[in-house]
């Protein structure tokens, strides 16, 4: 939980000191029952707040030592002791200290860590909490690193499959404004004649205007501008709850790749969801979690509603149904799992299913869009070629 930091009086002394909280409102409370009079509260930031981020593979690293660890009976504090001296990131090595002086004081592992919520997500956090209550820390703790694991794998697979087509476009685009800015201003006193008399093509003349705006700051700063300016209220948009909504339902209604979008978040949902059952967190609880996980606002929506019925004491599978982007046989097997009291099994089975589809599907859809850009970046080549080249025909058949 964070720390605030408080301005309170006492009496006619002013004090001022330290306390933890879940929220300001619980730390209000906490100074109303020692009969202090608030001044001037504020959340605590850590002392790491700000710095590197933790890589999540350091991360992963180090759920799986401290399993290993406490399995080998070595006691709590000790272990937090080990793995801060072995830890190179100094942000990490800070985050560790923090989290084993909370412990040493008597604060629960589950609480230190929530006291970091940058670093240690709210899965993490609430299956350690499961772990410590249950007797199963060592337990929890492997599988939160082989989870971490697992999902970076999964990003880092996502990442290479389009690192390709990325620099393909990337270098295509750079191929085009060196043509346009040194290439394309070279011919056009060649075709001063034809532009006197009028007989200019009209490629030719919309490939000479754009590779003046290019190379004429008079017109490329407005140019910046207004591209500037178009991107920051795009951008200030798309930050806004209904921008991120809209744009969630574009991602989803991509030909090809929405469908990747939609396997990829579902993965995720279900993979969390049923890590989280397994391991003796309550259905509502994970949901509400599992939820965010998704990365889109639709499906969040959908699972939302989901948990509503669930409180309800409906099953988790009829608002699924009802949502569009639920794939019919993951709703299907949700049911079924439900039926037979094996949910969280199955939803691993489901995660596993989805992801191998994925990148089945991930595969065809970059193969198909690397000749596809190849395609476009020869036919955006071939249009500055014909629009060079048909003044120098018309100039040719002028002088027959």
């Amino acid at each position: 939980m964070p720390d605030f930091s408080y301005t309170a009086l006492a009496g006619a002394q002013r004090q001022t000191g330290v306390l933890t909280a879940s929220s300001e409102r619980e730390a209000l409370a906490q100074l109303d029952s020692r009969g202090l009079i608030p001044l001037k509260i504020a959340q605590k930031k850590s002392a790491t707040e700000g710095g590197p981020r933790i890589k999540v593979r350091a991360l992963a690293s180090f759920y799986g030592q401290l399993a290993d660890l406490l399995q080998s009976g070595v006691p709590l504090l000790r272990s937090m002791e080990i793995l801060e001296r072995q830890a190179s990131n100094p942000s990490l090595n800070a985050i560790l200290k923090d989290v084993r002086g909370k412990v040493a004081e008597g604060t629960g592992l589950s609480q230190a860590m929530a006291s970091h919520p940058k670093v240690f997500s709210e899965l993490a956090v609430s299956m350690v909490l499961a772990g410590q209550e249950g007797g199963f820390l060592e337990d929890v703790l492997k599988r939160i690193a082989d989870f971490t694991e697992h999902q970076e794998d999964m990003k880092s697979k996502v990442i290479g499959a389009m690192a390709y087509p990325i620099v393909l476009g990337g270098m295509g685009s750079v191929i085009l404004i060196v043509l346009l800015v040194f290439f394309v201003p070279k011919f056009e006193t060649i075709f001063d004649r034809l532009k006197e008399k009028g007989q200019m093509p009209g490629l030719t003349t919309a490939l000479l205007f754009v590779s003046n705006t290019l190379i004429n700051p008079f017109f490329f700063v407005p140019l910046l501008l207004i591209l500037f300016f178009g991107f920051s209220a795009f951008f200030a948009w798309a930050a806004s709850d209904k921008g991120r909504y809209q744009l969630d339902r574009f991602r989803l209604a991509i030909p090809g790749a929405g469908r990747i979008f939609l396997s990829l978040a579902l993965s995720r949902f279900t993979r969390i969801l049923g890590t989280m059952l397994t391991n003796g967190i309550p259905l509502l609880q994970a949901l509400r979690i599992a939820k965010d996980s998704t990365g889109n606002r639709v499906l969040a929506e959908a699972i939302e509603k989901s948990a509503e019925n669930v409180k309800g004491g409906d099953s988790l599978a009829a608002p699924f149904i009802a949502c569009a982007y639920f794939p019919r046989d993951v709703v299907e097997i949700v049911a079924i799992g439900e039926e037979s009291n094996q949910l969280e099994k199955v939803l691993i089975d489901v995660a596993n299913n989805l992801e191998k589809r994925t990148a089945r599907e991930l595969d065809l859809f970059v193969r198909l869009l690397e000749p596809l850009m190849l395609m476009v970046m020869a036919g955006m080549v071939l249009l500055v070629v014909v629009g060079l080249l048909l003044p120098i025909f018309r100039m040719s058949s002028v002088i027959e």
